[in-house]
C-alpha cells in the first residue's frame, strides 16, 4: 500500500473534506472539456436547421413566383404579392448569414478557447486535470496519514476494551461458579486488572493520535482551499467564456436587431400598402376593356399586295390571351432594375392599329403590318438614336435582341402596349419594350 493509502476506504461521509472526495472537483474540469464539446454540436445543429430553413424559403420563394407570374393577377397587387417572394428571398439570406455564424464564427471562437483551455498530455488526460488532482493529493497527505494512525490507535483502543470486557465477564462467572478454585478466580481476577491497564494506555495513543489530528486541521483545510479556489477560478473562466458566447449566439440569433430584418418587412408593407385597385381596374379598362384602341373598318381599294398580307397575329400563330413573359433580362450594371415583366406582361397580340389613321395611306398601314417590309428597306426611315438600358432577348420572330449600352434607331413611336419598331446596327428591323431604352443626348 502506498504511503497515501487508498483514500476510498477511509471515507466515512460526503464531505468534500474526507479523503478522495476532492475528486468530483477534479472531474469537473473534464466535465469542461465535454461541455465544450457539447455546446458546439448543439449550435452546429441549429446551423444545420437554419441552413434547411433558409433553403426551404428560396424554393417556395422560387416555385411560387413562376405560380404568380402565369397566373391571372394582374396589376398592383401582383406587385404586392411578389414582395412576399422578394422578402422571403432576403430572409433567407440573413438565415443563411445566420448559419454562417453559428458554425463558424461561433463554433471556431468556442474550439480556440478550448484549445487554450485543456492541454492533452502524452499518456491520456489533460494536464489540468492531472495538476488539480496532484494538488489535492499533496494537500491530503500528511493528513490522510494522521487519519490513519488515528483510526489504527481507535482500532486498537476498542480491542483492548473488548478484551477487558471479556476479562470481566469471566471473572464474574468464576467467582458465581462454587467449582472454581480461590486460585482460579485470582487469575481471572489478574486478567482483568492487566486487560484494564492495557485498555488505558491505548486510550491515551487514542487521544494522542486524535489531537494530533486536531492539530493538522487547521493547515489541511488551507492547503486543500488553495487547491480548490485555483480549480474554482478556472471553473469561472469557463463560466464566464459560455456566458459570453451564449450571448453572442443570442445576437446572432435576435433577427429583428438587424437593419436588414427590419428593412425586409417594411419594403413588404409599403408595397403591399402601395397596391391601388383603381389603378389596376384602369390598366384592365385601357388594355382589355373598352379603353382598347380599334381599327375600325373602313373602305379599302383592293390591291394586289393585300392579297400576301398576313396579319401579325396569324404571323405569330398565338391566341389573344397568351402572355409574353420579358426573360433573360440582365442589368446593365446601372442602380436601376429593368421594369418589372407585370408592366409588360399584357395579352398582347402586338397590335398597331392605335398608330393608324384615316389620314395615313394604305401603303403606309401595309408596311406598319409588315407587308411594306420591302419598300421600309429601301425607303431608309429616318430614326432617333437610343441607347439599351438592359439586355434583351427577342421572345418572336419579329422582336429584336439587344445587349445593354448597345445604340439602335428608334422608327416610330410607343404604341399602347409599350412596344416601339427599332433598327439594329446590322440592319435588323424589329420591336422592342419602349421602356428598356433612353434617347442618346444629342
Amino acid at each position: 500500500m502506498s504511503s497515501n493509502g487508498d483514500l476510498s476506504d477511509l471515507g466515512s461521509s460526503d464531505s468534500f473534506w474526507e479523503p478522495g472526495n476532492y475528486k468530483r472537483t477534479v472531474k469537473r474540469i473534464d466535465d469542461g472539456h465535454r461541455l465544450s464539446n457539447e455546446l458546439v454540436s448543439c449550435f452546429q445543429e441549429r446551423a444545420k436547421i437554419e441552413k434547411s430553413y433558409a433553403l426551404q424559403l428560396s424554393d417556395w420563394a422560387k416555385r411560387w413566383r413562376g405560380v404568380v407570374e402565369k397566373g391571372p393577377q394582374y396589376g398592383t397587387l401582383e406587385k404586392a404579392w411578389h414582395a412576399f417572394m422578394q422578402a422571403a428571398d432576403r430572409l433567407s439570406e440573413l438565415h443563411q448569414e445566420l448559419r454562417e455564424r453559428l458554425a463558424g464564427e461561433d463554433s471556431e471562437k468556442m474550439r480556440n478557447w478550448q484549445k487554450d483551455a485543456f492541454h492533452k498530455q502524452m499518456m491520456g488526460g489533460f494536464r489540468e486535470t492531472k495538476e488539480a488532482d496532484d494538488g489535492f493529493r499533496k494537500a491530503q497527505k500528511p493528513w490522510v496519514r494522521k487519519l490513519k494512525e488515528l483510526e489504527s490507535s481507535k482500532k486498537g483502543y476498542h480491542q483492548a476494551r473488548k478484551e477487558e470486557w471479556t476479562a470481566v465477564t469471566r471473572e464474574t462467572h468464576a467467582k458465581a461458579d462454587p467449582s472454581k478454585s480461590q486460585e482460579e478466580v485470582r487469575k481471572y481476577s489478574i486478567r482483568v486488572e492487566r486487560c484494564n491497564q492495557e485498555a488505558e494506555k491505548a486510550k491515551e495513543r487514542y487521544e494522542k493520535a486524535l489531537e494530533e489530528l486536531n492539530r493538522c486541521n487547521p493547515r489541511y483545510m488551507e492547503d486543500m482551499e488553495q487547491v480548490f479556489d485555483l480549480t474554482q477560478e478556472a471553473e469561472r473562466k469557463r463560466l464566464r467564456f459560455f456566458k459570453e458566447v451564449l450571448l453572442d449566439i443570442h445576437t446572432h440569433l435576435d433577427l429583428s436587431s438587424r437593419e436588414g430584418f427590419k428593412d425586409l418587412y417594411r419594403d413588404l408593407g409599403q408595397t403591399i400598402r402601395a397596391a391601388n385597385d383603381t389603378e389596376d381596374l384602369r390598366w384592365w379598362r385601357n388594355t382589355h376593356g373598352p379603353g382598347m384602341s380599334m381599327n375600325w373598318p373602313q373602305f379599302e381599294e383592293w390591291s394586289p399586295e393585300a392579297s400576301r398580307s398576313i396579319s401579325r397575329r396569324e404571323r405569330g400563330g398565338h391566341s389573344e390571351e397568351n402572355v409574353v413573359t420579358l426573360t433573360n433580362i440582365v442589368s446593365s450594371g446601372r442602380d436601376d432594375v429593368p421594369p418589372s415583366p407585370i408592366t409588360q406582361d399584357t395579352s398582347r397580340v402586338k397590335d398597331y392599329s392605335s398608330d393608324w389613321s384615316d389620314e395615313e395611306s394604305p401603303k403606309k398601314v401595309l408596311a406598319v403590318n409588315g407587308v411594306g417590309e420591302a419598300e421600309d428597306e429601301e425607303e431608309q426611315v429616318e430614326g432617333v438614336r437610343v441607347r439599351a438600358l438592359y439586355d434583351y432577348t427577342g421572345q418572336e420572330a419579329d422582336e429584336l435582341s439587344f445587349k445593354a449600352g448597345e445604340e439602335l434607331l428608334k422608327l416610330g413611336e410607343e404604341d399602347e402596349q409599350g412596344w416601339c419598331k427599332g433598327q439594329l446596327s446590322s440592319g435588323q428591323v424589329g420591336l422592342y419594350p419602349a421602356n428598356y431604352v433612353q434617347l442618346v443626348a444629342s
